[in-house]
């Protein structure tokens, strides 16, 4: 298949599918706009088929893996639908626009985020962070990020407290993991292949995981002993789009809020402490 267009190339093989790619691909056709937003566990139990199906389907179709599938789909979308928008758009003040229009998806995410949050989620999570002898925030690219603000924001009240940048040095710190040590493991997709390889080694070694993302399946989610989902699409051209980070950081921050007002004095006192350590750096 030569061509550039995903969706031509899935139509033009078609008839070289087996019974299973076409039930995928039938999908696809008929559902761009909701696949471009799944992960692959809801696009195999969308086609009732397995996500080894769906990863050798993209495959066959000259894709790398699934997020390059995607990649390539959402390049396969007529730009025409794109250009109308924003030739729209330029009837009023740009700026303007732009303004409310980032605004309002940046309430509309936190909205969400804040529907999809489940309470039991968040005291079970609490309970094993006070329970835990060790915390680690993991991420991935701009996961790491958010991965590295939470740390940054309980260590000013709790020393138990690490982020590790490197795929290879979170594998090695999670094989050292026990019983009484918990990992967070922040991801979108659910589906970046480190994240996964981590978790699965943190489950075999017995300590507990909670996973931050986006999608209730994937991957990520079978190695998780709680999940909190955010409320953000990102297509596939919008990887590390702030309104994900939003998303994650509104969890974090209800994490450390609750945090501090169950353990109210220890957080006080060591808050103190770690202001104390850095006001002689300030003028």
């Amino acid at each position: 298949m030569n061509t550039s267009n995903l969706l031509m190339d899935i139509q033009l093989s078609y008839n070289q599918f087996t019974k299973t790619e076409k039930k995928i691909a039938d999908f696809v056709i008929g559902n761009v706009d909701r696949v471009l937003f799944m992960s692959i566990t809801d696009l195999a139990e969308s086609c009732s088929v397995a996500d080894a199906s769906v990863y050798r389907f993209c495959r066959s179709i000259g894709a790398e893996g699934y997020q390059d599938f995607k990649m390539k789909l959402s390049l396969s979308v007529s730009p025409d639908e794109i250009i109308a928008t924003e030739k729209e758009n330029l009837k009023v003040d740009s700026l303007e626009f732009t303004l409310d229009k980032i605004l309002q998806n940046h309430i509309r995410v936190l909205k969400e985020t804040r529907m999809l949050i489940g309470k039991d989620a968040v005291r079970k999570t609490l309970q094993m962070m006070e329970e835990a002898k060790n915390i680690y925030f993991f991420g991935i690219g701009d996961s790491l990020l958010t991965a590295k603000e939470a740390r940054n924001k309980f260590l000013r009240i709790c020393n138990k407290v690490n982020c590790i940048d490197d795929p290879h040095m979170q594998a090695m710190t999670a094989s050292m993991a026990g019983a009484e040590d918990l990992i967070f493991i922040i991801s979108y997709s659910g589906a970046t292949k480190d994240n996964v390889y981590v978790a699965k080694i943190a489950k075999k070694v017995g300590a507990k995981v909670i996973g931050i993302t986006r999608f209730i399946k994937s991957p990520l989610t079978g190695y998780t002993d709680v999940l909190l989902v955010c409320g953000s699409n990102e297509g596939p051209l919008d990887g590390g789009a702030m309104s994900t980070k939003l998303s994650q950081l509104y969890i974090i921050d209800v994490l450390f809020q609750e945090y501090y007002s169950r353990n109210k004095q220890m957080s006080m006192e060591n808050n103190k402490k770690t202001s104390r350590a850095v006001v002689d750096k300030l003028y």
